[in-house]
């Protein structure tokens, strides 16, 4: 096996990962290339200063997953739990997440997750428009190399940030949308399903219909 394809897999499971999911282009030169410009790009993140949320962060947070993705979940920032690991989607909202994937008929492993801004909001804030611009050619940078069909927006923060507008997410949810040529599915943040639990089951539904859309044949 590839070192860095090995040290790549080792690293996630160092990171609590039962398993590892590298699906679609099994090519080892492909899946180098991609690793290598993750790991560039992780270490822009670390060094970015374009906001000021890296005066407070403690590491910035790039994302993790199968980087052949078909589907990748997009949240809004980091919270303190992901502030302290470096990992996404880790606290409370993160584990209610990998519960409903799981619910899907699948692993959380499977797909992408990741957020608008890299670095944490002091006392977990909203994100304002000006740092998610800042932080928003990451991400598309991260778009490009995983190259995932479907990303499903978590709340109407990380749809602003994809749609240039508000967004009453309560209103939008379920919502397909076409963004530079991938399709972008709207639903709740795993955070308002917490404080809303009546919502659970409409978040499970949804997270099914993007995993139908992301590996439905064109």
């Amino acid at each position: 096996m590839d070192n860095s394809l090995s040290n790549y897999i080792k690293l996630l499971k160092e990171l609590g990962f039962e398993y590892v999911v590298v699906d679609g282009e099994t090519d080892p030169k492909t899946v180098e290339e991609k690793i290598k410009k993750l790991q560039q790009l992780n270490q822009q993140i670390q060094n970015c200063k374009k906001c000021d949320l890296y005066k407070e962060r403690i590491q910035a947070v790039l994302g993790e997953g199968n980087i052949n993705a078909r589907l990748m979940f997009i949240g809004e920032a980091p919270g303190g739990d992901e502030d302290k690991q470096g990992r996404p989607f880790v606290g409370r909202a993160g584990k209610l997440l990998t519960k409903l994937i799981e619910e899907a008929g699948h692993k959380r492993e499977e797909f992408y997750i990741t957020n608008i801004c890299k670095c944490r909001p002091p006392g977990n804030r909203t994100p304002t428009p000006w740092e998610m611009e800042a932080c928003f050619p990451y991400l598309e940078e991260q778009i490009q190399i995983i190259d995932p069909k479907v990303l499903c927006l978590l709340g109407s923060t990380a749809a602003r940030a994809f749609l240039g507008r508000n967004v009453s997410i309560t209103k939008e949810r379920g919502s397909v949308i076409n963004w530079k040529g991938r399709l972008v599915y709207l639903t709740y943040h795993p955070a308002f399903v917490l404080r809303n639990p009546s919502h659970e089951k409409t978040l499970l539904e949804d997270i099914k219909r993007a995993i139908q859309l992301a590996y439905k044949e064109d």
